[in-house]
């Protein structure tokens, strides 16, 4: 029996397209940029994605630590790599929304140079105090440091990040002066777990379990709600300064121009590992609420967030050039 020409051509067609279709998005180990040091919240929430990726994908996603200039450089890597999928970023709202504003010759557009994949968390900052102080409430910390202008010295995890902005933002609606000591990423806690700097707004996953062991006093949270992760902990709105919300949040990007089905491919990747239980039992216990959604919704949340920093950084005067 003779097969007819046109199912020869379409089983020729198909032949040819199998070895493609077989290999399928991962085919190498696939690069996770940190901008900032080991230790921090970015490279938690990494870590803890890479994980869950290598497993679903059946190919390794390994995180790289790329820190420096506020995360600048580490995002200008990704930016600046083949838009192939196999570089890729947990970024943050220091490089995504602040940097535009805060640095005059930024060498990458936050908003069009990466291509948004997945929320992965919101994280608030905490207000944490060294215990030398011997303060137990926002009150009571801003009479200290009111006692004594210029004394205290905080730390951040760079100029321009929420965790500087946090402060500056207290400090001048609260009416006292300290001294900015800015750090590259997760060194700012060592100095302040030695007392050499005295208060922080810092990441709750970077500093939790030091509050748990009494190394660190929270006074407050800077989200609009309490953390799941620590209920008893008032927000900064609710200690005397209605409208102060500020925060760190992680999502996952790629280089602007990466096929549309890797995104989809990871983008449905990043949800399932959102939507486990044990992530998000995890998650809420490190003091991150997990968010999870399509890239759209990351994308206008970015947008949102640049539009709001800067605002904030402006009025600050903060800047870096």
């Amino acid at each position: 029996m003779r097969v007819p020409r046109f199912l020869a051509a379409l089983a020729a067609v198909m032949l040819a397209a199998a070895p493609a279709a077989a290999q399928q998005y991962p085919t190498k180990p696939v690069k996770i940029v940190v901008a900032f040091t080991a230790g921090g919240t970015s490279d938690i929430m990494a870590r803890m994605l890479a994980q869950r990726l290598t497993e679903r994908f059946k190919q390794t996603f390994v995180v790289e630590n790329r820190p420096g200039a506020g995360g600048n450089l580490g995002t200008e890597m990704v930016v600046r790599a083949a838009p192939d999928g196999y570089t890729l970023i947990v970024n943050s709202v220091g490089p995504m929304a602040v940097n535009a504003t805060l640095y005059k010759n930024l060498p990458y557009n936050p908003l069009t140079d990466l291509v948004p994949i997945a929320q992965i968390s919101d994280v608030p900052n905490v207000l944490v105090v060294h215990p030398s102080l011997n303060v137990a409430s926002v009150d009571a910390f801003i009479a200290y440091a009111r006692a004594r202008p210029g004394a205290l010295n905080y730390a951040s995890t760079g100029i321009g990040t929420s965790s500087h902005l946090s402060s500056v933002m207290l400090s001048s609606r609260a009416g006292f002066q300290a001294t900015h000591i800015p750090y590259k990423g997760a060194e700012a806690l060592k100095d302040l777990l030695s007392g050499r700097v005295q208060f922080m707004f810092a990441t709750i996953p970077s500093v939790i379990a030091h509050i748990k062991a009494g190394n660190l006093v929270a006074l407050a949270v800077s989200s609009t709600r309490r953390s799941r992760s620590m209920p008893d902990v008032p927000t900064v709105a609710e200690s005397g300064f209605p409208g102060f919300e500020a925060g760190s949040w992680f999502g996952l990007f790629a280089p602007k121009g990466t096929p549309q089905d890797v995104i989809a491919a990871l983008n449905k990747g990043v949800n399932e590992f959102i939507a486990e239980k044990a992530v998000e039992t995890r998650m809420i216990d490190e003091g991150a609420d997990p968010v999870g959604g399509p890239p759209e919704k990351l994308g206008a949340f970015v947008r949102s967030e640049f539009e709001k920093w800067r605002t904030v950084v402006r009025e600050s005067g903060a800047s870096v050039e």
